[in-house]
C-alpha cells in the first residue's frame, strides 16, 4: 500500500457560536471626482459674474466704512480700500466655488489685469489729448515747409516743420552711426569674452543707462563747444554736436538690448562652431551675430526711438533754428523736440497748436519705429520649420574655409 499524500486543502475553521463569519472589508469611499483641465484664459460666464459681484460688494463695503461709519479718507484711499476688499471677496467666492488653486490663479490674474488698466489709462489720456490738440493744425504742408518768414500772429496752419523733421533724421542718424558699432562691440565683450573687466564695464554701462540726458548735453557743451567753438565751426552749435550728445545716451541702450539678444543664442551653436576648429572670434562673427541679426536691428531701432524724443541735450548743442539747414556740421539746426519746446512755451494759441502738431508727428514717428522693432523681433520659429532649417549644415557652410577665403 502506498502512503496517502497529505491534502493541501485548508480545512474551514468553524465560526464560534453566536458570531457571524468575518467579511472582507468593503471600500465605501466615493470615487474621486474627475476635474476637467481648464486654461486660465478660458473664462466662463460665472467668473465674470463673480468678479462683478465682488466689485460691487467691495465698493459698497468701502462706502459703508468711510461714508457712514467714519468721516472718510479721500477718494484715493477709498479706491485703494475698495480694490483690496474686491480682491478679498473675489478670492473667497472663487475658493468656495473652485478651490484654493483656482482662487489664487484668478485673483492674481485680476490683480495683474487691473495694474495693466491703471497704467494704460494715463497713456490713453495723453495720446488722446495730443491727437485732439495737434490734429487741427496738422496739414500736408507741415511736411514740406519750414517756419522761415512765418510770424507768430499767423494761423497755426501757416508754415510747417520740415526743417525740424530733417534735423531730427540727420542728428539721430549720425548718433546711430557713432553709437551702434560701439554698443554692439561692448555687448559682444560683455557676453562672449571671459575678461575680468566685464564686471567693471557692466557697472559703467548700467550707470550710463540711468544718467540724465541733460548731463550728456552739458558734457559736450563744456568739453567741445566752449573751448573749441572760436577756432572751428565744426565744434560750434550744430547738428553734429547734438549727435555726439545723443550718442552718449544711445550707446548704453543699444548695448543692453543687444546683450539680452546675444544671451538668447543657444550655447550649442557656439560649442558646435568651436568643435569644428574655428576660433571664438570666427564663431561670434559667422554664427552668433547672424543668428541674432533681428535682435541687432531691434536694438538699433529702440535706440533711435528713445533718442528721437530727447530735448535736454539739444538745448546746449543744436540750439535750434527756424529755417531749413541741410548741413548738420555747420550752423544751428532744429529738431522736433526743440520745435515742440519752442512753440509750447509761447503764449499765443496758434504757436501752441504748432507745438502740438509737432508732438503728434513725433509720436507717430516713434510709434512707427516701435512697430518696425516689433516686426523685426517677432518669433520666426514656425517659418524656419517650414523652410526645413538644418543647423549643422548651415553651421558647416558658414564656417567652411571656402567662405572664409571669399
Amino acid at each position: 500500500m502506498t502512503p496517502e499524500t497529505p491534502s493541501t486543502v485548508t480545512p474551514e475553521v468553524a465560526a464560534p457560536v453566536g458570531r457571524r463569519p468575518a467579511q472582507p472589508p468593503s471600500d465605501t469611499r466615493p470615487p474621486p471626482r474627475q476635474r476637467t483641465p481648464r486654461s486660465p484664459r478660458n473664462l466662463q460666464q460665472m467668473d465674470v459674474v463673480t468678479a462683478v459681484a465682488a466689485a460691487i460688494s467691495g465698493v459698497s463695503l468701502s462706502w459703508l466704512i468711510f461714508g457712514v461709519l467714519t468721516n472718510g479718507v479721500g477718494w484715493f484711499g477709498f479706491l485703494v480700500v475698495s480694490f483690496v476688499l474686491f480682491l478679498g471677496i473675489f478670492y473667497v467666492a472663487t475658493y468656495d466655488r473652485l478651490g484654493r488653486l483656482a482662487a489664487v490663479d484668478r485673483t492674481i490674474t485680476v490683480a495683474v489685469t487691473s495694474g495693466m488698466v491703471v497704467v494704460a489709462i494715463p497713456l490713453i489720456l495723453v495720446v488722446s489729448y495730443v491727437v485732439i490738440r495737434g490734429l487741427p493744425a496738422l496739414r500736408l504742408g507741415f511736411f514740406a515747409h519750414s517756419q522761415s518768414g512765418v510770424t507768430p500772429t499767423e494761423p497755426a496752419t501757416s508754415g510747417g516743420g520740415a526743417h525740424a523733421i530733417v534735423g531730427t533724421i540727420e542728428q539721430v542718424g549720425l548718433a546711430l552711426l557713432l553709437s551702434f558699432p560701439l554698443g554692439v562691440s561692448c555687448a559682444i565683450f560683455l557676453n562672449e569674452s571671459r575678461s575680468r573687466l566685464r564686471r567693471t564695464v557692466r557697472i559703467f554701462v548700467d550707470a550710463m543707462s540711468g544718467m540724465p540726458s541733460i548731463v550728456s548735453g552739458l558734457f559736450i557743451y563744456a568739453t567741445l563747444i566752449i573751448p573749441l567753438a572760436k577756432d572751428s565751426d565744426l565744434f560750434s552749435f550744430n547738428g553734429f554736436m547734438a549727435s555726439l550728445a545723443l550718442s552718449v545716451t544711445m550707446m548704453p541702450t543699444i548695448c543692453r538690448s543687444v546683450e539680452v539678444v546675444l544671451r538668447l543664442v543657444p550655447d550649442g551653436l557656439r560649442e558646435a562652431g568651436l568643435a569644428l576648429g574655428s576660433s571664438r572670434a570666427r564663431v561670434v562673427w559667422s554664427v552668433v551675430l547672424p543668428t541674432a541679426a533681428s535682435g541687432l536691428a531691434t536694438g538699433a531701432i529702440l535706440g533711435i526711438a528713445r533718442e528721437a524724443g530727447e530735448t535736454a541735450p539739444l538745448l546746449y548743442t543744436a540750439f535750434g533754428y527756424n529755417a531749413m539747414n541741410w548741413n548738420p556740421f555747420k550752423g544751428p539746426q532744429e529738431s522736433l523736440p526743440l520745435f515742440i519746446y519752442r512753440f509750447i512755451r509761447e503764449p499765443l494759441e496758434s504757436s501752441i497748436q504748432r507745438g502740438f502738431a509737432g508732438a503728434l508727428v513725433l509720436m507717430l514717428l516713434i510709434l512707427l519705429l516701435f512697430g518696425i522693432a516689433r516686426a523685426l523681433g517677432r518669433d520666426r520659429t514656425k517659418a524656419r520649420r517650414r523652410r526645413r532649417f538644418h543647423p549643422i549644415h548651415t553651421l558647416s557652410v558658414a564656417l567652411s574655409p571656402a567662405r572664409g577665403r571669399a
